[in-house]
């Protein structure tokens, strides 16, 4: 484990201490399982858009057919 210093604002602490306190740890060991959940979040986060991007994008209109005017796409029964 590493040590580090952070500097918060009186009511920052008092926050960090109360919140530590209902779950039943010291500050130090709720704020490094926050920073944790927060890290984990970003790696699935990441790893989710690179996800994402990988999937090639499919051509829309591959028969070469004129697409569809906007009045005949949304003059549908289920729209009015």
């Amino acid at each position: 484990m590493k040590n580090v210093t952070v500097t918060l604002s009186e009511e920052i602490a008092l926050w960090l201490r109360a919140q530590a306190a209902e779950n039943g740890h010291s500050a130090s060991r709720w704020l490094a399982d926050l920073l944790e959940r927060m890290r984990r979040q970003e790696d699935e986060y990441q790893a989710a858009m690179e996800c994402a991007l990988a999937i090639r994008p499919e051509e829309l209109n591959k028969g070469g057919a004129p697409y569809p005017s906007r009045s005949t796409h949304y003059d549908r029964a289920g729209l009015r």
